[in-house]
């Protein structure tokens, strides 16, 4: 029915964003998170043939977490039009140290108006620039060092950006020139820690605290409060271990 619909479009969205991509997303691992993600997620991963399903606890408030977890951040963006066969070094640098000043500044007010001290604030700096070859429709990112340019400097960023063009699309394109059309410099306060655990250790523990049983209507989907991981999802439900997970309602 609806639902049906639903999973569909979504599966042909993931499709067509693994293609432009070139990705297979057979390769990878669906994460369900959101109040419906439980409902979808198992008929999106039969859909497109992946093999792992993964419910991280508390996944229908999962961007809530997000929210609360993320660090404070600015992202400052320029365009500019530069060749790598007439590269003016100096140009770019001034640019990509006036977009750092204004993201810096942008973040050290933002953790200043909450009242935590700024004195030896450590800041995250991302740079980046947004290529292509001359005459394509679209850009791809490409990471860009924290020293800035010199006299080569063209001939290094077209070497990162036919590496990355390999990551995306398999191979580089040889002949064609290159363009950078657009900057940007990213500031952001240090990530939180994440708690990490021994996968045998969580296991344990996992054991310990959480008596799994079946869900209604199913004999091998496990329900409780941590998460799980499912594999050969095209052939069945099974859990990859002995563990337990969410149950797959919606909002």
């Amino acid at each position: 029915g609806v639902a049906e619909v639903v999973d569909e479009n979504m599966a042909n969205a993931a499709r067509v964003h693994a293609v432009e991509n070139g990705k297979d997303v057979a390769a990878f691992t669906m994460i369900a998170f959101g109040g419906g993600a439980p409902l979808h997620a198992g008929r999106l991963c039969e859909k497109l043939g992946v093999d792992e399903l993964l419910v991280p606890p508390g996944a229908s408030v999962g961007s809530a977490i997000g929210f609360l977890r993320a660090p404070f951040a600015y992202e400052a963006l320029r365009s500019h039009h530069a060749t790598v066969d007439r590269f003016d070094p100096a140009a770019v640098n001034a640019m990509l140290a006036e977009l750092a000043d204004e993201a810096t500044t942008f973040v050290t007010e933002a953790v200043g108006s909450t009242g935590a001290s700024v004195d030896g604030l450590v800041l995250e700096t991302e740079r980046w620039a947004y290529m292509r070859y001359a005459g394509q429709g679209w850009e791809i990112p490409v990471p860009v060092d924290a020293t800035p340019f010199d006299v080569v400097g063209g001939e290094l960023l077209a070497n990162k950006f036919e590496k990355a063009y390999e990551e995306f699309f398999g191979r580089a394109i040889a002949g064609l020139a290159i363009e950078a059309i657009g900057w940007s410099v990213r500031v952001a306060t240090p990530r939180p820690p994440v708690d990490r655990k021994h996968p045998r250790a969580w296991e344990e523990s996992t054991t310990r605290r959480q008596t799994a049983r079946p869900m209604p209507g199913s004999s091998n989907v496990m329900h409780s409060t941590s998460a799980t991981r499912w594999s050969g999802l095209r052939s069945s439900w099974r859990p990859r271990r002995r563990r337990s997970c969410h149950p797959p309602n919606g909002p």
